[in-house]
């Protein structure tokens, strides 16, 4: 699908069911174009060893902050691989192959290996973690782990497999909405977007219960353990001091299915974007304890015969769009590269479904949107965001394209 006039026209109309007259809507002055362009994956993940084709999927894509400048790109199968930050590059190296324990993805599934994120002190320890969907068991058919592996002691390219060490583990009921992101805040604790469990509607409603952590944020500090677990919780948590009402993991709730969760490297914001499910997709500013609505709320709508209108208790979306635009929300970062200087301070994001993306602007201090802006795209599908240590931002397509913007 190409960004054609009717579709822009649809896009605004859309948005202006929400926008106020003060928000910039005018096209931006950037363009797209290939980071990686002679990038070769192994045959093994493309199929071309077996004679098929199979989709690579590029489902996280960042530098690791040890200041060797490297992109690290994982993939929903269960790989990592790693680059010299060199657009010529064509090789990638293989930093950490765990497909042998990951479900494998599939059409009729969102399972497989959906998160990394690298300790802060990566440099000195050598740690970072990984989320993924654990092959089926009769005992567990459908679980998510979170665990922590180190870098080899010999190669720095290459990660230690026998390393791992489970963190947490989280029981799914359904295949869909296991959401995935894993991120380091500035704080130095780590948080986790987890979806609603999936189905559709929200069956358990698992959105509201402070007793399941399906359907929230959590904020867990990997650097110590609590008795019983293999991570400590936040003092400053939510709910923290409320055992018997929430669990002390959660930092958040209300959720859906959030894909792709990011923090902005100036102001600290943690920005998210919940797919939706009937009629829109949002953008929310994550803060301490939220309740994002769901699933009494989708956008900035009642949702369902049990739904509510707005409340103050319920935090509304800085972004929403219908889904006569998109129909499935993939979040990014906020721009602090040297690139595309107009994207400078824009919350970038796009649409798995329509390959169409913007930027947005938000007044924290106005608590208010003040420009939402779209970028001109190639309609390919957005399957994720991610952000190198130099801060330009990146975006991936089912078959392995890697594209990250410049100024026209």
């Amino acid at each position: 699908m190409k960004f054609e006039v009717a579709t822009y026209v649809a896009m605004v109309l859309a948005y202006s069911l929400q926008a106020r007259a003060e928000i910039n809507e005018q096209p931006l002055p950037v363009k797209i174009e290939r980071a990686f362009p002679n990038l070769q994956w192994p045959d093994d993940l493309t199929g071309a060893d077996e004679g098929v084709t199979r989709e690579v999927r590029p489902i996280v894509i960042t530098g690791a902050g040890d200041g060797t400048n490297r992109v690290f790109i994982a993939t929903q199968w269960g790989t990592i691989h790693v680059i010299p930050n060199d657009q010529q590059v064509s090789q990638p190296a293989m930093f950490l192959d765990i497909r042998d324990q990951v479900a494998p993805f599939t059409k009729n599934n969102e399972e497989g290996f959906l998160g990394l994120a690298f300790h802060p002190k990566y440099k000195q320890n050598g740690e970072f973690f990984v989320y993924y969907t654990a092959l089926p068991t009769e005992e567990k058919p459908m679980l998510s782990v979170i665990s922590r592996f180190r870098v080899s002691k010999d190669d720095p390219n290459k990660a230690d497999p026998k390393s791992e060490e489970v963190i947490m583990t989280i029981d799914q009921p359904y295949w869909n909405h296991n959401g995935g992101t894993i991120v380091f805040g500035p704080d130095g604790y780590l948080y986790v977007g987890l979806g609603d469990g999936g189905s559709g509607n929200d069956p358990h409603m698992n959105g509201q219960n402070l007793q399941t952590l399906l359907g929230k944020i959590l904020r867990i500090d990997v650097n110590g353990k609590s008795e019983g677990q293999n991570y400590a919780i936040p003092k400053d948590n939510p709910f923290v001091e409320f055992p018997k009402l929430a669990r002390p993991e959660i930092w958040a709730y209300g959720i859906r299915n959030i894909w792709r969760m990011s923090f902005d490297r100036e102001t600290g914001e943690c920005w998210a974007a919940d797919v939706g499910q009937e009629l829109w997709e949002e953008v929310d500013i994550i803060v301490k304890g939220g309740n994002y609505g769901w699933n009494l709320r989708e956008g900035k709508h009642k949702f369902g015969p049990g739904g509510v209108e707005p409340e103050p208790r319920l935090i509304e979306p800085v972004v929403e769009y219908h889904h006569d635009v998109g129909k499935s929300v993939t979040g990014g970062n906020v721009y602090r590269g040297q690139r595309a200087p107009s994207l400078t301070g824009g919350y970038l994001y796009g649409d798995y479904v329509s390959g169409l993306m913007w930027a947005a602007w938000y007044d924290q201090e106005a608590k208010k949107t003040t420009a939402v802006r779209p970028i001109k795209s190639n309609g390919l599908p957005i399957i994720t965001y991610g952000e190198d240590d130099n801060g330009e931002v990146y975006w991936t397509t089912n078959n392995g394209q890697i594209f990250w913007f410049g100024e026209e």
